[in-house]
């Protein structure tokens, strides 16, 4: 994500807003705790056409994380708090921005806390790829077991065909088997990962 992404998305007061705020946090880090949350206001909700699922407002924060001229246990606590007191909006972009981040591990207690919610949008956000490459396999596989449970499109989890393994299927069979028993519907996106199920 560059602002380059965001260009002829922007109003120019809004462009305005963007580079000023970026040059505000490369020079003063915590003044991101109040430009985070103004970005909606500022620049806009609008969907964005690519990536998938993505509004102004969560390319503008994650901007603004990946400005912060921080490393390690700093950059990882900022991110927290950010995480911690912020909305659902800025949840969201949080947990897409951590990719971002060079903090090795330490972005998955947000991660964690983001799996635990019954919200689909961050838990989708939750699956992207900084959990594909950090979260460990059995977190991984609950997570997306939850996806299934609440009706977000495993299309929308990234690294899903990396990541998909012996243990995930079993799981998604035991899943389906219980649902068909109940004379409940599988989710289709299911049956495209275990495709032998439509013997059931």
């Amino acid at each position: 994500m560059t602002p380059e992404s965001l260009r002829g998305q922007l109003s120019g007061a809004a462009e305005r807003w963007l580079a000023g705020a970026l040059a505000r946090v490369e020079t003063d880090p915590a003044a991101i705790r109040t430009l985070f949350p103004a970005a909606g206001r500022a620049c806009g909700r609008d969907p964005l056409p690519e990536p998938p699922g993505w509004t102004v407002d969560d390319a503008v924060r994650v901007l603004l994380l990946a400005a912060l001229p921080l490393t390690g246990e700093p950059l990882s606590a900022e991110a927290a708090d950010l995480y911690r007191y912020g909305g659902p909006a800025e949840k969201r972009a949080v947990l897409r921005g951590l990719a971002l981040l060079p903090i090795g591990d330490a972005g998955l207690p947000l991660v964690r806390d983001a799996l635990r919610t019954n919200d689909t949008r961050l838990i989708s956000a939750a699956l992207g790829p900084y959990a594909a490459t950090h979260l460990d396999p059995p977190a991984w596989r609950h997570g997306v077991l939850k996806c299934v449970f609440t009706g977000i499109p495993l299309s929308e989890i990234d690294g899903l065909d990396r990541r998909l393994d012996a243990e995930l299927v079993r799981m998604l069979r035991s899943f389906a088997e219980e649902r068909a028993a109940a004379g409940r519907d599988v989710p289709a996106d299911v049956y495209h990962l275990v495709p032998d199920l439509r013997e059931l």
